[in-house]
């Protein structure tokens, strides 16, 4: 017993090298790729039923191995987790993937699998990714991070031949995120009270995307 148990771990190396990423999520990871930078407007809401904040304008900014950038003279800061939709950290270390099926989500049929990296390096521990292999578009994804919690983003496009979405929606937990109270600008309210009572603080940033500037 004891020497199969060797031989297992002396093969996992192996196991895990041989592993074939999957196919449609390459092909998307190609489509990607050949965005280098991109520019765009975005209209902002957010939904935490504890908070009231006025729709916000923002900008953001992207470009290849640089985080997400976003920008806005109506608030402090946004999470630094939980909006980049480029999908930079899922590539950003090796990975393995693993197939989890089809599944119907929002009236569209899609391919589930997970995103496993394989170095301790990466923060993200584990990612589930619902995509259309047909548009080869991402429409939602699951994070699993290492120390700051999880987030889902929702994603749609305006047509299938889009590489980037006009809308994305991103759950979140509060106090895993850590945002301050104070980042959401003027014209927000706050029901400390509700807040206080709330066992478990989720919300929803909600962003359209508009005026894409594509290099």
């Amino acid at each position: 017993m004891m020497r199969k148990i060797i031989l297992l771990i002396l093969l996992i190396p192996q196991l895990v090298a041989a592993q074939q990423i999957d196919a449609d999520l390459l092909a998307i990871k190609k489509k990607m790729d050949a965005v280098k930078k991109f520019s765009a407007n975005i209209v902002l809401d957010l939904d935490v039923p504890f908070i009231n904040m006025p729709t916000k304008k923002a900008r953001v900014v992207y470009a290849v191995g640089k985080r997400m950038e976003f920008t806005s003279k109506d608030f402090v800061m946004l999470p630094k987790r939980g909006l980049d939709f480029s999908l930079a950290e899922i590539f950003k270390y090796p990975f393995i993937t693993v197939d989890r099926g089809v599944e119907q989500r929002n009236g569209q049929r899609l391919k589930v699998i997970n995103v496993i990296p394989t170095t301790p390096a990466s923060e993200m521990a584990l990612a589930t990714i619902y995509m259309d292999s047909k548009a080869l578009q991402i429409a939602a994804l699951d994070i699993n991070t290492k120390k700051e919690g999880s987030y889902s983003l929702l994603m749609k496009y305006n047509t299938p031949k889009d590489v980037l979405p006009n809308y994305v929606e991103a759950s979140f937990a509060i106090e895993k995120l850590k945002i301050p109270l104070n980042f959401m600008g003027k014209g927000t309210t706050i029901d400390r009270k509700k807040m206080k009572s709330m066992e478990t603080k989720t919300g929803k940033i909600k962003m359209q995307i508009r005026d894409y500037v594509i290099n």
